[in-house]
């Protein structure tokens, strides 16, 4: 497989254009199809050297190397197995899959075959969580003892014209918001080993907010408030809000907390942002400059980043026994909080290797 790596994109719904824009930018790859069940939705981003076409005909390309999976949750195990099949490297958006089990049959069957499996987000690859990082690792505060992750809005439906996907079964805050968060949580602390939780669905109905389905009511099938307490396998506690039940809030996106002081990590929604840290020898919050990650990074950074990967025969970094492991967290915590109990997590996965401040 020679010179770039040709990504075909299955899926061309509201993310896509985040790709499509960001993709052409990274040294390393190339986008050469596009394909969706609809295919006049394929054919309208289509462009010079991107051909729109069908989903099965894409997998069989012998100009697509990648298959970058940009469908719905319930279809990405789908998606990515008929990829590998064919026997493409699979990038898939969060999650993984609906199930941990579902996102096992995906990495034994890229394992049979010896094609690679990526996944979002990447987004951990950028700036602001790698400088964390980077603090973290050169013991900035101290050995890490916890950490907090708030992620709540009233809910995506203000502004997306067709939510309902976000309230059936694999979205919801948890498996939608979740995966930012928990791998930001992983790439920063490593591995969970057990969990306990809570969750609540305070509304069975929500209300399209905007486009042609505006005033349009749905049903709710997931819960939409979570709460969870996660320990890690190096002893550390993160605490874990997840919700669309919330108007207002003033809570920070990710801080941790250590022997020695506490850093402030920017949204995992986005690649960059300010790193702050407060030690106690310094009792004030500092702003850090950047020092580890994809500069500038955008969506597809993982791509690119699974490209160099592939090249240099090195694992590459949003990788598919991460995607996994995070997974397998929040269904852990979606199984606590109807138990009652503490549920153990089966998976593990490495902490992927830190990205040299680049770019």
């Amino acid at each position: 497989m020679g010179g770039a790596l040709r990504v075909g994109i299955v899926g061309i719904g509201n993310i896509s254009g985040q790709y499509l824009a960001t993709l052409p930018l990274l040294a390393g790859v190339e986008v050469t199809a596009v394909a969706d069940l609809d295919f006049e939705r394929a054919a309208a981003v289509a462009r010079d050297g991107i051909r729109a076409s069908e989903p099965d005909r894409l997998y069989e390309a012998d100009d697509v190397d990648l298959v970058l999976n940009l469908t719905v949750p319930r279809a990405h195990a789908d998606v990515a197995l008929r990829a590998i099949e064919a026997g493409k490297h699979v990038y898939n958006e969060k999650p993984l899959a609906l199930t941990t089990a579902e996102g096992r049959r995906i990495l034994d069957a890229a394992a049979g075959l010896g094609v690679r499996v990526g996944c979002a987000p990447d987004t951990v690859l950028g700036t602001g969580t790698q400088t964390a990082r980077h603090l973290l690792d050169a013991g900035a505060i101290g050995s890490p003892v916890a950490a907090t992750a708030f992620m709540v809005s009233p809910g995506p439906e203000r502004w997306h014209p067709s939510p309902e996907f976000f309230y059936r079964t694999g979205g919801g805050p948890l498996l939608d918001m979740g995966p930012y968060y928990l791998t930001a949580l992983v790439t920063l602390l490593g591995p969970v080993r057990r969990v306990a939780g809570m969750a609540a669905m305070p509304r069975d109905r929500r209300t399209v907010g905007s486009g042609p389905l505006a005033g349009t009511d749905f049903p709710v099938e997931v819960p939409t408030h979570v709460t969870g307490t996660l320990e890690h396998a190096s002893g550390a506690v993160s605490t874990l809000l997840m919700s669309f039940d919330v108007w207002a809030a003033e809570l920070p996106r990710i801080e941790v907390y250590g022997t020695d002081g506490s850093l402030s990590v920017p949204d995992p929604n986005g690649f960059g942002g300010q790193v702050r840290l407060f030690h106690r020898d310094s009792p004030e919050w500092t702003p850090r400059p950047d020092a580890a990650g994809y500069a500038g990074a955008g969506r597809g950074c993982g791509i690119a980043d699974l490209a160099d990967a592939v090249a240099a025969g090195t694992e590459h970094r949003a990788g598919g026994e991460l995607a996994l492991h995070v997974l397998d967290v929040l269904e852990s915590l979606l199984r606590a909080a109807e138990s009652g109990r503490t549920e153990p997590v089966t998976t593990d996965c490495a902490r992927p290797a830190p990205v040299p401040l680049s770019g």
